[in-house]
């Protein structure tokens, strides 16, 4: 199943927001450089450690 990336972002955030209660601006942090690294030269790298 394919899911696009923003809306990952958005259920990841959601979660996180209902679970966990941490301030907005953090959140909005978070997703932004999970974002921002995802289309980055860093995501070959970031996607082997991950596997």
């Amino acid at each position: 199943m394919d899911v696009p990336l923003w809306l990952a972002l958005i259920i990841v955030g959601y979660l996180g927001l209902k679970l966990i209660h941490p301030p907005w601006w953090l959140v909005i942090v978070l997703l932004l450089c999970g974002y921002l690294l995802a289309d980055s030269l860093l995501a070959p790298a970031i996607d082997s450690t991950v596997k």
